[in-house]
C-alpha cells in the first residue's frame, strides 16, 4: 500500500441528501474534485440540478440533481431506483438532510411538526440505507455516512425532537455497521455549529459569546472544515473504520452544558 491513504474517489457514484446547501454542498464539490460522480438529492429538484451543473463547470466531473423528500419513503425508493437505473451502482451514500425548527416551549411543538422532524432526520435516512446498503452488500462493498449532530449527546431544551431523531441516527449507524458487515462500512459524522447559511439567521454576537465559553476552539465551523472527515469515510483511507462517529465540532459537545 502507498505511504499516503488514497482519499481519491475514481469510478465511485456518490449520493448525497440535502446535497444543495450548506455542508451537504461542501462534500458533493469535495467527492467531485476527488473523481466521483455525485448525485445531489434535496426536495427542491432546481436547486439540485442547479448545484449538479456548477459541480460539474467546476471540476469536469459527472453531476446529476434530483428532487427528493427523505421524509418520504416513496421519494427515497425513487431516487435510489433512479440512480441505479442510470449508473447502475452507488458507492457512497451520505445522509445529509435535516432540519431542526425552533420552538418557544414543548407544547408548541405540534404532531406534525414533531412527525416531520423524525421524518426527514430519521425515517428517511433509514430507508435509503435499507435500500442502498442492500445493493452494496449485493455489489461487493460499499460506504454509508451518516450527519449526525453534537444535539445528539448535548442536548438544548429548543431542539429535543431533533436531538431525539439524530441520537436514533447514532444508533442506526451503529447497528447498520454490523448489519451491512463486513462488505459495507457505515460510519458517522456529527458535526457541531457550522457557519453555513442557516446561521444567518443566528443571533450572532450570543453566539460568539457562547462560543468563548463553552467551544475549546471558541469559533464556529467554516462549512469547508467538513471535507477532511468526509473525504477519509468516504474513501479507502478508512478501509479498517466502521461503526465510528467522527465528532467534527470544535470540541464542544466534550463538557457541554
Amino acid at each position: 500500500m502507498p505511504a499516503t491513504p488514497p482519499f481519491r474517489l475514481d469510478d465511485k457514484i456518490a449520493v448525497i441528501t440535502g446535497g444543495s446547501r450548506g455542508l451537504g454542498r461542501e462534500m458533493a464539490f469535495a467527492f467531485a474534485e476527488q473523481g466521483a460522480t455525485v448525485v445531489v438529492a434535496s426536495r427542491k429538484e432546481d436547486s439540485c440540478i442547479e448545484t449538479a451543473k456548477e459541480i460539474t463547470a467546476a471540476t469536469g466531473a459527472t453531476a446529476l440533481g434530483i428532487g427528493c423528500h427523505v421524509g418520504k419513503w416513496a421519494d427515497c425508493d425513487r431516487l435510489a431506483s433512479t440512480v441505479l437505473e442510470r449508473f447502475g451502482k452507488i458507492d457512497v451514500l451520505v445522509n445529509n438532510a435535516g432540519m431542526s425548527p425552533l420552538y418557544d416551549k414543548l407544547t408548541d411543538v405540534s404532531e406534525e411538526l414533531f412527525n416531520k422532524v423524525l421524518d426527514v432526520n430519521l425515517k428517511g435516512p433509514f430507508r435509503l440505507s435499507a435500500l442502498v446498503g442492500e445493493q452494496m452488500v449485493s455489489a461487493g462493498g460499499g460506504v454509508i455516512i451518516n450527519v449526525s449532530s453534537t444535539g445528539s449527546v448535548a442536548p438544548r431544551g429548543d431542539i429535543i425532537p431533533y436531538a431525539m431523531a439524530k441520537s436514533g441516527l447514532n444508533a442506526m449507524t451503529l447497528g447498520l455497521a454490523r448489519g451491512f458487515s463486513p462488505t459495507v462500512r457505515v460510519n458517522g459524522i456529527m458535526p457541531g455549529p457550522f457557519l453555513t447559511d442557516i446561521s444567518e439567521a443566528w443571533d450572532m454576537e450570543a453566539f460568539e459569546r457562547r462560543a468563548q465559553n463553552d467551544i475549546p476552539l471558541q469559533r464556529g465551523g467554516q462549512p469547508g472544515e467538513i471535507v477532511g472527515a468526509a473525504l477519509y469515510l468516504a474513501s479507502d483511507a478508512s478501509s479498517y473504520t466502521t461503526g465510528t462517529i467522527i465528532k467534527v465540532d470544535g470540541g464542544s459537545a466534550y463538557g457541554a452544558h
